[in-house]
């Protein structure tokens, strides 16, 4: 039997003397909690399978370097990002850190709704990739890059006839045709306006490969151009060759091809370290897109500063922070297939692990933002109209020069206001 012991008045001071110290300490520490200035941070990437949770690690890594700030992540999916973020940032409020693509960028800088960033980033102090001179509009900076990814084929060589990518677009619909049956598709793309911005980047695929362009070296609008009308006439092509599932949305989709029942599509570097880091045991290769051009879109997303943050300095510490060497190097690491705002090499045990990082990288200089140029900022309104025309000839059975001579004079009209 245990006896109780009665504790002595010394020790009984000395206890309530840690107990004092202890809640002194704990108080201090909520008082720099609450210190904290608490910024938020907005990017489609958060909701995004596998990397989502490393890119909030990758920001978490922020977070425990700092004493005085915290960014707390906010997922928001690719079809209804711009939508809410500019609904918020036009009422005054928003994240303070948003990743946004290039053709929204363009839209928040002509709108003052972003940060000029010239006075915190001197372009000699870092080794900026070819692609952040986007970045620079009217000779000022308002973003970096945050994320370059490029377009290429995916497949899977064990769907496929032999095994071995389609090289031109004939045999690329002869190999869909063949792979298509028994729950499995030979090809996937998007069509559909509920997908907007997804399906105007897969048309930018095709018109691209074709050789076509939204508009020429002087920035005049070229929606008609025989180029174009080839691309638009390749959609069709595959929208009529019952190799697709129609409807499907591109997280359908995409599910579909790492679940062995979709043999290819031309997809995004993003999206390829999706699959490797969700289904490590699918065997996938990539190749060049089947198009009569090595062209493709290229997404380029921006890193950018919202005007209405209440957290200037920290915002601005955080641009910083990730643009340093090695911060660089894990946010590339943890994004796939694609590049950052700085050169990064890869490691040879990476490329020989993941032999389509090579086909992504070499896409680099074929890359083409998805963006009409010389009129970015009236790209959303040119893609509605484009889009809808699109469907015209997808749904409707229109002629593709038809739909797009109706293009080109009702962007004239109705947008550019000739």
């Amino acid at each position: 039997m245990h006896s109780l012991s009665i504790p002595s008045r010394r020790r009984i001071l000395r206890g309530s003397g840690v107990a004092v110290a202890a809640a002194l300490l704990a108080g201090h520490r909520v008082l720099r909690a609450q210190d904290k200035a608490r910024l938020s941070f907005a990017a489609v990437t958060f909701s995004e399978a596998g990397r989502g949770e490393r890119l909030k690690a990758w920001v978490g890594k922020f977070n425990q370097s700092q004493t005085a700030a915290e960014i707390q992540p906010i997922a928001i999916p690719f079809g209804s990002f711009a939508k809410t973020v500019f609904t918020q940032m036009g009422g005054g409020a928003g994240p303070d850190l948003v990743r946004m693509d290039l053709i929204d960028y363009y839209a928040a800088v002509q709108a003052r709704r972003v940060l000029a960033l010239d006075d915190l980033l001197k372009a000699e102090d870092y080794r900026f990739t070819a692609s952040d001179r986007h970045m620079i509009i009217g000779g000022k900076r308002y973003g970096v890059p945050f994320e370059i990814s490029h377009y290429v084929l995916l497949y899977n060589p064990a769907l496929l006839k032999g095994g071995r990518p389609p090289a031109d677009f004939d045999e690329f619909l002869a190999s869909a045709k063949a792979a298509t049956g028994n729950g499995v598709y030979g090809f996937a793309y998007r069509a559909t306006m509920a997908e907007g911005s997804g399906f105007w980047q897969d048309l930018c695929s095709f018109v691209y490969g074709f050789g076509g362009r939204w508009s020429d070296a002087q920035g005049r609008l070229t929606l008609n151009d025989p180029k174009v009308i080839e691309g638009v006439a390749a959609y069709k092509k595959v929208y009529d060759a019952g190799v697709i599932p129609k409807g499907a949305d591109a997280a359908t989709y995409r599910r579909m091809f790492w679940e062995r029942k979709l043999a290819m599509e031309i997809d995004n570097g993003g999206v390829a370290g999706i699959f490797s880091q969700q289904a490590p045991q699918l065997s996938f290769a990539a190749a060049p897109a089947p198009f009569p051009t090595r062209a493709q879109g290229m997404v380029l997303t921006a890193l950018t500063i919202n005007a209405n943050t209440k957290h200037k300095a920290a915002a601005q510490a955080f641009v910083k922070w990730a643009l340093q060497p090695g911060n660089q190097k894990q946010l590339q690491e943890l994004l796939g297939a694609s590049s950052v705002a700085t050169v990064v090499d890869r490691s040879p045990e990476d490329l020989a692990s993941k032999p389509w990082l090579k086909v992504y990288d070499e896409q680099a200089p074929h890359g083409i933002p998805q963006v009409v140029a010389g009129l970015e900022a009236k790209t959303p309104e040119i893609q509605q109209i484009v889009l809808e025309q699109v469907l015209k000839v997808l749904q409707g059975g229109m002629a593709p020069k038809k739909a797009l001579d109706d293009a080109q004079r009702l962007v004239l009209a109705r947008v550019l206001r000739k």
